[in-house]
């Protein structure tokens, strides 16, 4: 059993940020479009029309359209109020989650209780914060009319299906989801810079992902109603697929003259030393368990919810180049084998329904990249990207970045489902993020709007320039079989779509200049 512990302070960050979470997903040498949108997701992330009647019968959840999405922008100097109460109603979403998942059996037989136990008080909760947010905004600004629309909430069933989750494609957003075909060493010149925005939708396969039959069982001949996870939520049996039933869905994308070749490549390490917290510093600066799921972190040691840009500045690092401090991390992987980590009965663990055995990675790729089209510029020191959205099961997936696949499988990679891998073969995640910056902010106030995915000609929107992207690429030595998952918020139900990645750059200058130098003239660098 290892020590899960957390650095504590009574201090906030001195830089507060909105909450939420973007995502989208590539990879670094071969792609597949596999983003799609949800068709019922509004202009406030409100989710498709819910479901109650089997609540008692199989995997439910609570679906909360995501505030943020419904705000306008928000004045700086009411940012940190803000997030606090966003982080709030994720707490406040946790908490009528667990009360719904205790009386689950009683309101499939009285469902007027879901309204009266659960919704109810949810909804004046919510109503109640969302009139704090309107407050603290009116403050710096107008204040914004109309945020009670985003307070109600509904039961949802987990409508998992049998298919394998790859090649949806729609043209939202231009964003490529493929992981690099060659265990991600490729020189990057095949990487993904958005150049396929849905392109698959007209190439031949089905819209849905190729036929959710395929010939495999949703669960591998397993009743996906049977299991429910070692914590009672998730994942399902048709949350999983064999690889060796998906077909390639993976594409190098065109280079055009004048591209930046090169590669960078950072080594951080893979968390040998076993550094997690349940906070995220960028989505909920100053709130502990902000996230309700356990991170692994390389690079930075001085992250948690109240590291300032000082503090990361001077923290220690994993990285073996001393000149890179910046930090990187994402939900921990683990197994549903039974076994209790430390966090069992702590935040962001067991409190949260996260349980099982973490899994160390057996391999971490920190791989830099340039662009299709032209030279890179050098990123701001204390850029923050997530790529990726924890929420996309009930937000909708139109920015899901999830990338699943197998080693010696690489040109098969799924978005909403975990691969089973065959004996020998070690499972992958893989993101690559986003690749353009608006020149000005080192964030937003949701976390989306500072940075972009190039489009379909691989060049950035207007009044952004491309930067150096990011490919994470992430291996682990697990039993074949459906037996792990990504930690989640609990409502989420540890579903793959849900899986994200974050990143600070704290590069130093002379650092960031070689990166630079070395993609734009087509050299491989560490």
């Amino acid at each position: 059993m290892r020590r899960i512990s957390r650095k504590k302070r009574s201090t906030p960050a001195n830089r507060a940020i909105a909450a939420s979470a973007a995502l989208i997903l590539g990879g670094g040498g071969l792609v597949a479009v596999n983003v799609y949108a949800s068709a019922g997701e509004g202009p406030s992330g409100s989710s498709p029309p819910t479901r109650t009647q089997n609540a008692g019968s199989q995997l439910s959840t609570i679906d909360c359209p995501e505030a943020v999405n419904g705000l306008p922008d928000v004045p700086d100097e009411a940012r940190g109020e803000v997030d606090r109460e966003l982080a709030a109603m994720d707490t406040q979403i946790t908490d009528a989650y667990q009360q719904f998942a205790d009386r689950k059996e009683q309101i499939a037989r009285d469902p007027g209780l879901a309204e009266n136990a659960v919704l109810g008080p949810l909804r004046s909760k919510r109503t109640a914060s969302l009139d704090r947010i309107g407050i603290a905004i009116g403050r710096a600004g107008e204040r914004p009319a109309g945020l009670e629309s985003l307070a109600g909430c509904s039961l949802r069933a987990d409508d998992s299906r049998g298919g394998n989750g790859g090649g949806r494609g729609d043209g939202n957003g231009g964003r490529g989801n493929g992981g690099p075909g060659d265990g991600g060493q490729d020189d990057g010149q095949g990487q993904d810079q958005g150049q396929n925005q849905g392109q698959d939708g007209g190439q031949g396969q089905d819209p849905g992902g190729q036929d959710p039959g395929q010939g495999q069982d949703p669960g591998e001949g397993q009743d996906p109603g049977q299991d429910q996870g070692q914590g009672g939520n998730g994942p399902v049996a048709a949350d999983f697929v064999d690889i060796q039933s998906v077909q390639p869905n993976v594409e190098r994308p065109r280079q055009r003259r004048g591209a930046s070749r090169g590669t960078f490549t950072t080594d951080c390490g893979r968390n040998e030393n076993g550094k997690f917290n349940p906070d995220n510093v960028i989505v909920a600066p100053g709130v502990s368990n902000g996230a309700h799921h356990m991170h692994d972190y390389i690079g930075n040691q001085a992250n948690d919810a109240f590291a300032s840009d000082d503090d990361l500045a001077n923290g220690a690092t994993t990285c073996r180049n001393q000149g890179d401090r910046s930090t990187y991390y994402w939900p921990v992987l683990r197994l549903q084998n039974g076994q209790d980590e430390d966090d069992v009965n702590a935040d962001g663990g067991g409190r949260d329904q996260n349980v099982g055995e973490i899994q160390t990675p057996s391999q971490v790729t920190l791989k830099f990249v340039g662009s299709p089209v032209g030279r890179v510029t050098a990123m701001p020191r204390f850029l923050r990207i997530i790529t990726g959205d924890a929420k996309a099961f009930t937000n909708g997936d139109a920015n899901a970045n999830a990338s699943w696949s197998c080693t010696g499988f690489e040109d098969r990679q799924l978005t909403d489902k975990y691969p089973i891998c065959p004996e020998g073969s070690q499972v992958v995640r893989t993101f690559a993020f986003q690749n353009c910056w608006d020149g000005q902010n080192t964030d937003s106030a949701n976390h989306r709007t500072h940075v972009a995915f190039a489009q379909e000609n691989g060049r950035c929107p207007n009044g952004f320039r491309a930067v150096p992207q990011l490919v994470q690429r992430i291996v682990y030595d697990v039993p074949p079989g459906p037996g792990f998952a990504v930690d989640s918020f609990p409502e989420q139900l540890h579903k793959p779509i849900t899986d994200h990645g974050d990143f600070i750059n704290v590069f130093d200058d002379r650092l960031m200049k070689k990166m630079v130098r070395c993609i734009n003239d087509g050299r491989r660098c560490r």
